[in-house]
């Protein structure tokens, strides 16, 4: 069938985006569903850090690529062997799982083998590609390539939920939420009555914020944009501070997000985090990246460092967590929306995000 979508061309082209184009929008060919796969017409997709970094060369894929893996949509049509409906509204995630290799029986820890080799080789889960343009295979991104009318995705992408929850919500649960909210639930894993403190304020660290704020804890907030410290206090946050005043005031939590993707953010998370306590870092910074921290505070003060990828989450099982959090009216996920776009405003948006400015911008169908 005929699809419009947003084409990366190459990556690491230079800001501002605008005016470089790397992304491209126009029409391509999307075959139908394979086995276990199904056809999804897209609703809304979030523009996210990891679509950027695929934009500016931090995480090299193959191109072209038809970037986004933040989405919402309904099954339209399904492949052999899937079980899904047409008609199912679903949240499409961006580490499908196997089921089978060892990390997958990790519980949420380790990323599926089998998943993240396909991610990185731009093909859906099961092997292939179902997107081309004028004859050319087409990459998909992280297994959903939603900045697109359609998509067609493994079942293991995706997880259904009921048609109460609007797309925009539903979107940001495919991530943002995922990621965030699971640094804290998953990988924290604070203590009742714990401080939680989050630096880097973006979608996901906001996400973070919120979810930490759900389950009641005190939470601070920590980035160097004014807006973001004013909407984190608006959304709970006990206190929200810039990173030097943090570092000013001596504030410690037990648990600390860190959500910039930076290895200067990673610096101050670990240094805001109290003996005995968690550093979690969820940023994805460029390879070459390096932080500085001190051994003898790792054992001296008993320090916890934890990596984690999409929240060490199992999408099956959170994403109804956080359903329920937000039916019961604590977790206000569309104040994570800064800006409602369509797919030709995907480069000034690029802009934007790389700027600080936005939090979550959805590009709605």
């Amino acid at each position: 069938m005929r699809i419009t979508g947003a084409v990366l061309e190459r990556c690491g082209a230079p800001a501002p985006y605008a005016e470089s184009r790397p992304v491209t929008v126009g029409p391509l060919e999307l075959d139908p569903p394979g086995e276990g796969e199904v056809l999804v017409r897209i609703e809304a997709a979030g523009l996210c850090h990891s679509d950027l970094s695929v934009v500016d060369g931090n995480r090299a894929r193959p191109v072209p690529m038809l970037l986004g893996h933040e989405a919402a949509g309904i099954v339209e049509a399904t492949g052999p062997g899937a079980r899904l409906a047409a008609g199912q509204r679903v949240v499409m995630t961006f580490l499908p799982r196997c089921g089978q290799c060892a990390p997958c029986g990790t519980d949420g820890r380790l990323p599926c083998v089998v998943g993240s080799a396909a991610n990185a080789a731009g093909t859906l889960v099961g092997g292939g590609r179902r997107l081309t343009r004028a004859g050319q295979e087409v990459h998909h991104h992280l297994g959903v390539s939603a900045f697109a009318t359609h998509a067609v995705v493994s079942e293991t992408s995706v997880v259904p939920v009921d048609h109460d929850v609007p797309p925009d919500v539903a979107a940001l649960l495919g991530c943002a939420v995922l990621t965030g909210g699971g640094a804290v639930v998953n990988a924290g894993r604070p203590a009742l009555g714990d401080r939680v403190a989050v630096v880097g304020l973006g979608g996901v660290g906001m996400a973070a914020l919120l979810v930490a704020v759900a389950l009641g804890h005190e939470v601070v907030g920590v980035d160097a944009v004014p807006t973001k410290l004013d909407l984190a206090r608006e959304l709970g946050a006990a206190l929200a501070v810039g990173p030097q005043e943090a570092a000013d005031q001596g504030l410690r939590a037990p648990v600390v997000i860190e959500a910039a993707g930076s290895a200067r953010a990673f610096e101050t998370a670990y240094a805001l985090t109290a003996p005995g306590g968690t550093t979690v870092t969820v940023g994805l910074p460029h390879p070459d990246a390096r932080a500085s921290l001190s051994p003898l505070s790792l054992t001296a003060e008993a320090r916890t460092v934890v990596g984690s990828y999409l929240g060490s989450a199992v999408p099956g099982r959170d994403i109804p967590r956080y359903v329920e959090l937000w039916r019961a009216g604590r977790l206000p996920l569309d104040r994570l929306v800064s800006d409602r776009i369509t797919l030709p405003d995907l480069p000034v948006a690029l802009d934007r995000l790389a700027s600080g400015a936005a939090l979550r911008q959805l590009v709605m169908f």
